[in-house]
């Protein structure tokens, strides 16, 4: 199990929002807005938020815009991960993943097991890394958000959660895995 240890120093990411929806605007995006809440007051920065169409190539261009910039270590992206036509968020993201993280979409239908039942099954949340830029997909609702968030993100973007976490991954200077990996070629491989 996870924890942080007391005395661990804790190093803010520079983390992007982007909500997927053909409807929404910011007034509108309670998703949006819990995730930026939920993420400042956990000690971390907003870099950029931005809402764009349920649209393949939209989300793409601007998730592989957000990749190559190296003040956004992490991306949240909320919307299109169901099973309409318009939902193309997971067909959108896994190409520019290096390195897909199975574990994420597997715990988060494990969490939402308990609160929608076997409709977990029709989440496609799914993760990834690029470019030392962490992603995260989740579905749209502010009670699937605050799921993600609560249960899986904040811990694994909390450079002090032990055994591990992601910010090892992202910023050269965090401590790596302890009792996993010793140099720094083995973190980048994790």
């Amino acid at each position: 199990m996870s924890h942080v240890p007391v005395n661990a120093l804790f190093t803010p990411l520079g983390i992007a929002v982007l909500t997927v929806s053909d409807t929404r605007g910011f007034d509108e995006d309670g998703s949006g807005n819990l995730l930026v809440e939920h993420l400042s007051e956990s000690g971390h920065t907003l870099v950029e938020r931005r809402i764009v169409p349920d649209d393949i190539y939209q989300v793409r261009a601007v998730v592989s815009e957000w990749i190559a910039r190296t003040d956004i270590h992490a991306i949240l992206v909320n919307g299109g991960t169901g099973f309409t036509a318009r939902d193309t968020t997971p067909e959108a993201l896994i190409p520019l993943f290096a390195q897909a993280i199975e574990g994420y979409g597997e715990l988060f239908r494990h969490y939402s097991l308990k609160t929608v039942g076997t409709a977990t099954i029709q989440s496609r949340a799914v993760a990834g890394v690029a470019n030392r830029t962490m992603m995260f997909a989740m579905p749209g609702s502010p009670k699937a958000c605050a799921l993600a968030w609560d249960n899986i993100i904040a811990l694994q973007l909390d450079s002090r959660t032990r055994p591990c976490n992601f910010a090892a991954m992202v910023l050269p200077s965090a401590t790596p895995c302890s009792g996993r990996a010793t140099s720094s070629n083995e973190v980048e491989h994790l």
